[in-house]
């Protein structure tokens, strides 16, 4: 029924905003107080007043210099403020015309990211019911050191029709607001503003449990055969989070175009099983979101779906939902994929909101530092396999990014060995000092044609090179 009372709801709010209920400016949530303004650009804002009526704008910044707007016949006018270099000095937007004067306070310049997701997206610093989050407390005690960080949630919605509008207002960085922060996107953004010493705009926008599709406009999801919106809106045995495009319609469609420098995303656990497509879908979600914000090829970076069960802990499935990850990865410029394998505690496979999400939300900061903002000598390499030598019932195997090798040198731990009948054997593993390479040898097989290390829904990468990144899991019978 939640999602029936929205549209009602969306209805009614349609027509008190409608052009012949305005009389003044009214703005959009993310056009506020404490907002952060994307550095060294021009920023978009919008908002509504009477159709043919003009709106014009200053900031703090450049006090002189103003930007007009005529409101269109929808009621809607939009218009861009060209912002200076990043200040952690408030600043203020004046908003004028149709009988308002506004001026929004304690604005800052800065960087600007949008992530988006599913329930590790979500998870907020305060954890869910009975799942916490690993340097919470911490977290959120420190939190007001950083009052560069500003966070815009939007809530949780769903709707079959686009809206304009969306609750999304800008907070601060201080210990009353940090509870309900994505953890991931704090860590993120914490780290970001470390590096670059500015402030760092969050808007989060995710919705446990939704699938890629859930994020697709109509129109693209016309392109699906496999998919039906109007027989999914017919069926009221669906819960809000399974449907699909929704999300797209009640939280992303109201925020298009608030000019942001790049998006992260944490999806995936919803579309295991679906590994044909999912890269497919990914691309073509990348590519209509950078379509819709209309600043060419936006950064993106995503992470692995976590180590669970999904039903069996020694399956592959999710193993070969990762593989699809990294081939969408590969499928989408200027973007990139963090892995995780090793994240996980080995006694949780059945918590699919694994709690350590500090080093995740590092590993995009230090992602976004070295391939959006150029800082050179941050560990974003990823060990991957390159190649394999085989003599018997052992096979040596070689690695990309592993320059010095790798830690542990012995004991090490993930590899199994198949032969020519394809079952797989837990296989002894070790380093080699002088190849710097990890040798293998597995008993049971005579002669070794395949390997595969971690290739399991649920195991824990114990194997990292020296700058402490994981071995990403792969498998050599890959048909």
């Amino acid at each position: 029924m939640r999602l029936y009372n929205h549209i009602i709801a969306a209805a009614v709010a349609a027509i008190a905003f409608s052009p012949a209920a305005k009389a003044a400016i009214e703005l959009p949530d993310i056009v506020g107080n404490n907002m952060v303004v994307q550095q060294n650009a021009d920023a978009r804002l919008w908002g509504w007043a009477t159709p043919g009526s003009k709106v014009t704008v200053s900031a703090s910044w450049v006090p002189k210099k103003k930007v007009t707007a005529t409101t269109a016949e929808n009621g809607r006018w939009d218009l861009s403020l060209p912002t200076p270099a990043a200040t952690f000095d408030p600043q203020s937007i004046h908003i004028s015309g149709d009988g308002s004067d506004i001026t929004l306070g304690n604005v800052l310049v800065g960087e600007v990211w949008f992530c988006s997701g599913q329930s590790n997206m979500e998870m907020p610093l305060r954890g869910f019911n009975m799942q916490h989050v690993d340097e919470a407390p911490e977290a959120i005690a420190y939190s007001g050191s950083y009052p560069g960080i500003r966070f815009a949630t939007v809530p949780k919605s769903a709707s079959y029709t686009p809206q304009e509008r969306v609750s999304s207002p800008w907070v601060e960085s201080n210990p009353e607001n940090a509870p309900e922060f994505s953890a991931l996107a704090f860590f993120f953004a914490r780290s970001l503003t470390e590096l670059l010493n500015v402030p760092v705009g969050i808007i989060s926008c995710s919705y446990g449990g939704s699938k890629v599709e859930g994020w697709q406009s109509r129109e693209q999801l016309s392109k699906y055969p496999e998919w039906d919106i109007d027989r999914e809106a017919a069926d009221s045995t669906m819960t809000e989070y399974e449907r699909i495009n929704v999300m797209y319609n009640a939280m992303l469609h109201p925020l298009i175009g608030y000019t942001i420098k790049g998006f992260l995303w944490n999806q995936g656990e919803s579309n295991v099983g679906r590994h044909d497509t999912y890269p497919q879908h990914q691309l073509d979600m990348v590519t209509e979101w950078r379509d819709k914000w209309g600043q060419g090829e936006l950064p993106f970076y995503f992470v692995e779906i976590p180590g669970w069960e999904y039903g069996d802990v020694n399956g592959d499935w999710a193993a070969i939902f990762r593989e699809c990850q990294h081939r969408a990865a590969e499928m989408i410029p200027n973007s990139g994929i963090v892995c995780t394998s090793d994240l996980v505690y080995p006694d949780q496979p059945h918590n699919i909101h694994a709690p350590i999400k500090r080093p995740i939300g590092e590993r995009l900061a230090f992602m976004a530092g070295n391939k959006t903002y150029g800082i050179k000598g941050l560990p974003v390499y990823y060990p991957r396999f390159k190649s394999m030598t085989v003599d018997g019932n052992k096979a040596s195997l070689s690695f990309h990014y592993m320059p010095s090798g790798f830690t542990p040198y012995q004991n090490l731990e993930g590899f199994e060995a198949a032969g020519d009948d394809g079952v797989f054997h837990p296989a002894n593993a070790w380093g080699n000092w002088d190849k710097l390479t990890i040798d293998i040898s597995c008993p049971e097989v005579e002669q070794i044609k395949d390997v595969r290390y971690n290739f399991k829904n649920f195991a824990v990468g114990k194997i990292h090179n020296h700058l402490g990144l994981p071995i990403i899991p792969f498998r050599t019978d890959k048909k």
